[in-house]
């Protein structure tokens, strides 16, 4: 016997077809099978009283960060009698803890989350399943079973909870806002609830933790072990100390887009990005990275801030500072202390250029390319 859930997914039409006749060379049972292989692997349950009290173990890293929300009467009004799928970017592993906890801290309980698949080994994978209720996602996969499994049980999920994913798919390895995915916004469109509205999430962090990783990377190749990711960011966690702001904003309604229509399902990605790029909080670190060069006096330093934060407040930015002196004050010594710049008398010299680079990156959505400075391009 089917449990309700299988027969729900089994009963949407992308896996309906795919069972008649878009199965290649496999019988339909054989088909069937890998589907229901496909939905255990993402089965998960969200235990809410042990979620609340996972920020106890956690509290060594969550004291590093401190979090600051922006927008959150929108999200308990949308809540309060609306389903919500939050569409979020992704700067950093710790996104997972903080988006989260700024909703729980604020009385809204957390929604279920779209995951990488590498985050599931282990320990990890048993809370991620069984409490946070994770679901793992194979970012990198064309197989059309999954894909058709995936977006079925996603639109089953949103007749019971609310959703988050992260836009760009995985985390930003340049520093740029990445090109939308749109795979879970057609799966959210496909659970057809005339009150799901989507609310764009940005999260910014004035200090990245896996800031070397990534930026050493530059583009992500391959999915690696998240056991060898966690040990790297606990290295680079020594003396770790950063602001996170989340910034919710206002919803965007569904009822009249077709989940068949590619046009409508570009146009919401489009516009979600926009958003998101428009509501993401420009720190200290991303000015000052924007406009610094190689070798650079403070006050000429402060003075080339002060013109990009006024190109930036002229395209209705959110700003987190207001002046170069303040900027440069406030990020020198995180910079100095992880080693991407260094200190000569009163002049600052960059020492990890594409660290610099990445964080600049962050405000490139921001800045048209032929406006955009040195370090950044």
């Amino acid at each position: 016997m089917l449990d309700e859930l299988t027969q729900a997914v089994l009963a949407h039409d992308e896996v309906a077809r795919y069972l008649r006749d878009g199965h290649g060379h496999e019988s339909e049972r054989q088909a069937r099978e890998r589907i229901y292989a496909y939905l255990d692997e993402l089965r998960t349950t969200q235990r809410y009283p042990i979620y609340r009290a996972l920020k106890h173990p956690l509290y060594p890293i969550l004291r590093k960060i401190d979090r600051r929300v922006e927008g959150i009467e929108i999200v308990q009004a949308a809540t309060a009698d609306r389903r919500v799928m939050y569409v979020s970017n992704h700067r950093s592993h710790t996104d997972y803890l903080v988006e989260p906890l700024a909703l729980d801290d604020n009385g809204v309980r957390p929604p279920i989350i779209a995951a990488g698949i590498n985050l599931f080994g282990g320990p990890l994978g048993l809370l991620h399943r069984h409490v946070t209720g994770a679901i793992p996602i194979r970012r990198a996969t064309k197989d059309p079973a999954y894909l058709v499994t995936l977006k079925a049980y996603v639109a089953e999920l949103l007749q019971q909870h609310d959703f988050l994913f992260y836009l760009e798919g995985g985390r930003s390895y340049s520093g740029e806002l990445k090109p939308p995915k749109t795979g879970l916004l057609k799966a959210a469109l496909d659970a057809r609830r005339s009150d799901l509205v989507m609310i764009p999430v940005a999260v910014a962090y004035d200090v990245v933790l896996e800031d070397h990783v990534l930026a050493k990377q530059g583009v992500k190749r391959r999915q690696r072990p998240f056991s060898r990711e966690l040990a790297e960011m606990v290295r680079y966690s020594v003396g770790y100390q950063s602001r996170a702001f989340v910034t919710f904003g206002e919803p965007i309604g569904t009822r009249t887009l077709d989940p068949g229509s590619r046009r409508d399902v570009m146009a919401l990605a489009r516009e979600l990005r926009t958003r998101i790029g428009r509501q993401y909080k420009v720190l200290p670190t991303a000015v000052v990275a924007a406009a610094i060069r190689p070798s650079m006096p403070r006050a000429e330093l402060e003075a080339a801030v002060d013109v990009l934060i006024e190109r930036l407040a002229r395209v209705g930015a959110n700003l987190g500072v207001t002046s170069g002196r303040e900027a440069v004050e406030s990020t020198i010594e995180p910079l100095v202390d992880r080693g991407i710049v260094v200190m000569e008398g009163d002049r600052f010299r960059i020492r990890e250029r594409n660290l610099i680079r990445y964080y600049a990156r962050s405000l490139a959505h921001l800045l048209p390319a032929t406006t955009q400075p040195a370090s950044a391009r």
